[in-house]
């Protein structure tokens, strides 16, 4: 029976910004000039899969594209076009760079994606809608293929369906599984020859009848199967070929970026592998060893051992593609807060230098004057008052990243000079400035929304309310 893995879906959820931008990437790159008018991209949501309208993705991703006025046709008037950014470019150069490090790499992957195969070929067009899942780059047909003739035979004609890749030369270093490969890695260490088969791991909480216990330990004592030998004598119905296929799968799983596939994509090589009609069931009938999540309506096949909890342990080399490009959509908020650093330091030094001159004040205000107060809304006690007068620097905590306000009004008694100007700067004050002072706090006092209340001798009070650390 399926068993949901909250950890295994965990990680298909956390790459989801990560896809949604690289699809819009992949979109503005394929126009010409790579260059798109903003309200074609809109129309284009649902495709794209897209929640929140282009101009809440533009915001949320501010260093992924730039914005710009030009003219669809020569008479029309300006409109809003979206280009790549020059911190996009910079990282489309690096992708490139590390491709070309790993390129014998994906020669490897290719090479062993068409030597499983029944007849040493499959269709280019195929391979060319999975390049994503196994990180080949968009021009591998050009880039590898044509650059490895001793490898590689482009043959039939161009068109949907009618042109193949087929293998012209086996390379043994290739035809050795990751499950070979580990078993002479043991074998190795070990002194002792350790015969290949499957990693059996079940998740937490899954446990199998007995009888179906005894089916699988016989099932493992069968003599493994390599994807890459001729498996034309066996029969379909076999448990010897269903262990084939099960090895097929787990090889598919690890050449690919993610250790996982969507269902429907391996389904696509049937002919190819000769899986069965039912080949689904492999990955429920096997839970020790894979995950079908039904994450986002999709069946996506997971390798259970290349993760530990929701974090992928066996990472691709190509994946520091990844981890760059999430530095790309991730930074904005990074980048956010050192453009600002200069305004706040600046509104800060004024504020500080016109409180300064204030009279040091040791007795608490006047009782007709409340007396300072940090209102927090969290189930802790609040930090005990901060006088302003000898913290000239506003008090902050948490930060706030929307629905900021601030109130200010005075009290009746005339002030003095020195007074109304340290009142005019701290009203100055950004309040997202004020919320990013303590921008250390712990994270049980960070998230809820509070407000820092400022009495400056009873000439005014000023308040700033933050939201809080709460990132949509």
């Amino acid at each position: 029976m399926w068993r949901k893995d909250p950890k295994l879906d965990e990680a298909i959820e956390r790459d989801k910004r990560y896809k949604l931008c690289a699809r819009v990437v992949r979109e503005v790159l394929n126009e010409p000039g790579q260059a798109i008018p903003l309200s074609y991209l809109e129309r284009r949501r649902e495709r794209l899969h897209l929640m929140d309208k282009i101009k809440t993705f533009l915001r949320r991703n501010p260093l992924l594209f730039d914005t710009c006025y030009d003219r669809i046709k020569p008479k029309s008037e300006p409109v809003l076009f979206v280009r790549p950014s020059h911190r996009l470019r910079n990282f489309l150069q690096e992708e490139k760079r590390i491709q070309l490090e790993n390129e014998e790499l994906l020669v490897a992957k290719l090479c062993k994606l068409l030597m499983m195969a029944k007849d040493k070929v499959i269709s280019a067009d195929k391979l060319v809608h999975v390049k994503r899942e196994f990180g080949f780059p968009n021009d591998f047909m050009v880039s590898l293929v044509d650059k490895y003739p001793n490898y590689f035979r482009l043959t039939g004609f161009p068109g949907e369906g009618q042109s193949f890749l087929e293998l012209v030369d086996w390379n043994p270093e290739f035809a050795k599984s990751v499950i070979e490969r580990r078993a002479e890695e043991e074998s190795r260490l070990t002194g002792i020859r350790v015969r290949p088969n499957f990693n059996y791991k079940l998740p937490p909480g899954f446990f199998l009848r007995k009888e179906m216990r005894e089916w699988v330990r016989d099932w493992l004592e069968l003599e493994y199967v390599s994807p890459y030998a001729d498996a034309s004598h066996l029969e379909q119905s076999s448990p010897e070929m269903e262990k084939r296929s099960v090895g097929v799968f787990h090889e598919l799983l690890s050449l690919s970026l993610f250790k996982r596939v969507p269902v429907a994509i391996l389904g696509k090589f049937c002919e190819e592998y000769r899986f069965s009609n039912a080949f689904s069931s492999v990955f429920t009938r096997h839970s020790g060893i894979f995950y079908m999540s039904l994450k986002g309506g999709i069946k996506t096949a997971m390798l259970r051992e290349a993760y530990k909890g929701s974090e992928l342990i066996d990472r691709d080399p190509l994946l520091e593609i990844k981890d760059k490009s999430l530095l790309v959509v991730h930074v904005d908020k990074l980048d956010a807060e050192r453009r600002r650093l200069p305004l706040c330091a600046s509104q800060f030094s004024l504020a500080n230098y016109a409180c300064g001159t204030l009279p040091f004040m040791q007795l608490p205000p006047p009782s007709s004057i409340p007396p300072p107060t940090i209102s927090i809304k969290s189930s802790n006690p609040p930090p005990p008052p901060i006088s302003p007068s000898s913290s000239p620097s506003p008090p902050g905590e948490g930060r706030g990243r929307h629905r900021h306000g601030r109130g200010h009004h005075h009290h009746g008694r005339t002030s003095t000079p020195a007074e109304q100007s340290c009142c005019r700067w701290l009203n100055e004050l950004d309040v997202e400035c004020v919320c990013d002072v303590l921008v250390r706090l712990p994270a049980f006092l960070a998230k809820p929304s509070h407000k820092y209340t400022l009495y400056v001798n009873g000439a005014c009070v000023i308040t700033y309310s933050c939201s809080g650390r709460i990132v949509p």
